[in-house]
């Protein structure tokens, strides 16, 4: 992260230190002169689409409403108190992806997606907290957000969204375009849209230690090897047939901790998973196949960028992409690390690879997880 401006002038381990997961921040003019990427029109046609995750939220007189996109027509502008959630943007415009980028500073494990809110006066989505820190960076218009560190966060109940039944208000603030609030975790707020306004939400991966459980034995099937079967030869007549034999339990129980998993295989594992693109994400493989000799004239002309949908990662010898993973040696892996960093490629920075190395890039690009520069 190379723009301090975007943190108020603090640095990122400044910030992290200080802030991260502690306390809010509000940043006046985290981007000076902001203007939104994307117009209201572009926003709206994003939301007619099946792959793009949308929400409508109304507030009426009787109480809350919501609604799954696609949405082949929304509310009315004049309309007032409605709110269109369009959630992860950046994987489908280049503009919002940039944007995503800037908060590098923080692990790409953790970062997860940029969500835009589109109000029209009143519109917001009602008291609540989120689960994950987040940056709320206004985009077009104003809204009024009211924050407060309550430990109540109790929900009320009958309602579609997450609102919190006792919001007890301890700041607030108006953002103005180019103004951002960062909020940590469990931190309760309400923003409400001062007139028509657009705020950009960055947020980040929190997943639940149960999901990783479930995850990490579903992976680990593949790895268990328990050879041998259950057998009893000293086993003596019972009176119970119906009760579960002690040492039966005990000795499945002793086999049964012979499992083991290493620190490679939490690795693995955590690399295949945080690396695994979301259900909605599609890449579209190229309509004419290019012959690896084509594509290698082509990436030392101009170099290689990795899709904006791709996510890859990487530590030791291991590297993931988009779900899949593999080991290499130490010239494909300094090759492959500036791949992860700097998303990128130059042309020069081929020299040294392996073919085999050629030939997944020469794959990755079929399959349109990276492209020519």
């Amino acid at each position: 992260m190379k723009k301090p401006e975007l943190l108020g002038g603090l640095t990122p381990a400044q910030f992290l230190r200080d802030y991260w997961h502690k306390k809010p921040l509000l940043i006046r003019q985290a981007i000076p002169g902001f203007q939104a990427p994307l117009p209201r029109q572009e926003l709206f046609e994003l939301a007619r689409r099946d792959e793009v995750e949308s929400r409508l939220i109304t507030q009426r007189d009787q109480g809350w409403d919501m609604q799954h996109g696609p949405f082949a027509k929304l509310p009315a502008l004049k309309q007032k108190a409605w709110t269109l959630l369009v959630q992860g943007v950046n994987l489908h415009h280049p503009a919002a992806d940039a944007l995503l980028r800037q908060f590098r500073f923080i692990s790409d494990a953790r970062l997860d997606d940029l969500m835009i809110s589109y109000a029209t006066d009143g519109g917001g989505v009602g008291p609540h907290f989120d689960s994950y820190d987040v940056f709320l960076l206004q985009a077009h218009g104003q809204r009024r957000w009211r924050i407060s560190a309550q430990d109540d966060l109790t929900l009320e109940e009958g309602v579609p969204l997450k609102i919190l039944s006792n919001f007890q208000p301890e700041q607030e603030f108006v953002l103005e375009p180019g103004d951002m609030l960062y909020l940590p975790p469990h931190y309760a707020h309400d923003g409400v849209a001062l007139g028509e306004c657009m705020t950009y939400s960055v947020g980040f991966r929190a997943p639940a230690y149960q999901e990783l459980g479930e995850a990490f034995l579903d992976f680990m099937m593949d790895s268990i090897d328990l050879p041998g079967r259950y057998a009893d030869p000293e086993l003596k007549p019972t009176e119970k047939p119906a009760e579960l034999p002690a040492a039966m339990v005990a000795r499945i129980r002793d086999e049964l901790n012979k499992i083991r998993f290493t620190d490679d295989d939490i690795t693995i594992f955590l690399g295949e998973h945080l690396s695994e693109p979301k259900p909605s994400v599609f890449f579209e493989a190229r309509g004419e196949d290019l012959s690896f000799a084509r594509f290698f004239q082509g990436a030392k002309k101009r170099g290689l960028v990795l899709h904006r949908k791709t996510q890859m990662l990487y530590r030791g010898t291991h590297v993931f992409i988009n779900g899949e993973s593999f080991q290499v040696g130490r010239a494909d892996k300094a090759i492959l690390t500036k791949l992860a960093d700097q998303r990128r490629l130059e042309k020069q920075e081929f020299d040294s690879a392996s073919e085999d190395l050629l030939e997944a890039l020469h794959q990755w690009h079929e399959s349109g997880w990276l492209e020519l520069a």
